[in-house]
């Protein structure tokens, strides 16, 4: 099993779990994701749930960039973990907001139209403001590009 689809198994592991107060970006385990990245206090979680579930996949030491920031990560990485074309499962997806403002999940299938993912501080509607993990289907045109670990 590669090191993607260690952490896609992670990720899929924590289906369901919520912000403790709902709307608080803090709580167990939100704690523990943004922990994993050096944040201690409430703050969007989206990309420092990646950078845990990849920690989880030990004893594989983690590749990724220590940041709670998802357009960081994207700047930082070496262009060789860069993908802009066809994901795969366990594929770091990544998405621009504009004025700094990013999400990020990892991806668990494809088809010709969508990415299907697992994400974090995202609900329902797909906001990158949100409560919960869960999977959402997202055009493969929001996308600006992934991030490949293998």
């Amino acid at each position: 099993m590669t090191l993607q689809e260690r952490a896609l198994k992670v990720a899929i592991s924590q289906l369901g779990q919520t912000e403790k107060p709902l709307g608080s970006n803090w709580g167990k385990p939100v704690q523990d994701y943004l922990k994993s990245v050096g944040i201690n206090f409430p703050a969007s979680w989206c990309m420092a749930f990646v950078y845990w579930c990849f920690e989880q996949t030990q004893p594989v030491p983690n590749p990724l960039t220590k940041t709670g920031g998802v357009l960081d990560a994207w700047r930082r990485a070496d262009k060789k973990y860069r993908v802009t074309g066809e994901p795969q499962p366990g594929d770091i997806f990544i998405m621009d907001f504009g004025k700094g403002l990013g999400h990020t999940g990892i991806v668990e299938k494809v088809d010709k139209t969508f990415v299907y993912t697992i994400d974090w501080n995202t609900n329902d509607s797909g906001s990158r403001e949100g409560i919960e993990v869960c999977r959402k289907q997202r055009p493969k045109s929001s996308i600006v590009g992934y991030l490949r670990y293998i």
